[in-house]
């Protein structure tokens, strides 16, 4: 496994770009499912707002999610937006953090993605 230096992705929606008939969530089923295959991952992957979905049962990217975790990757939800969504769930991949972990990942990059 090749990490990229200290890299940061934060999900913030369970749709990639703005939602068309969705396209957008087949885009980031897509975008997620890509990383596993380069073989060069991010540290970590924060997940909040709406992208907290796609940590938790049903979500349509988990097992990518998973396999990225086996990896070495960092998976973070953000407890928060659990609570909001009613989700009430641990999620099936990574843990969940709050905000002041989630601003620390944040300004402690090298370099982030957020999308």
């Amino acid at each position: 496994m090749k990490k990229t230096k200290n890299l940061v992705i934060q999900i913030t929606d369970d749709s990639y770009g703005n939602e068309s008939d969705g396209l957008g969530k087949t885009l980031m089923k897509a975008y997620i499912y890509a990383l596993t295959e380069t073989g060069s991952y991010p540290k970590t992957m924060l997940f909040t707002n709406k992208g907290a979905k796609l940590t938790t049962t049903g979500s349509p990217v988990i097992e990518s999610l998973k396999q990225l975790e086996a990896a070495g990757v960092e998976i973070l939800t953000c407890g928060t937006c659990i609570n909001f969504f009613d989700l009430n769930e641990t999620p099936e991949a990574g843990i969940v953090t709050n905000m002041y972990t989630i601003v620390e990942k944040l300004n402690n990059a090298d370099n982030t993605i957020i999308i």
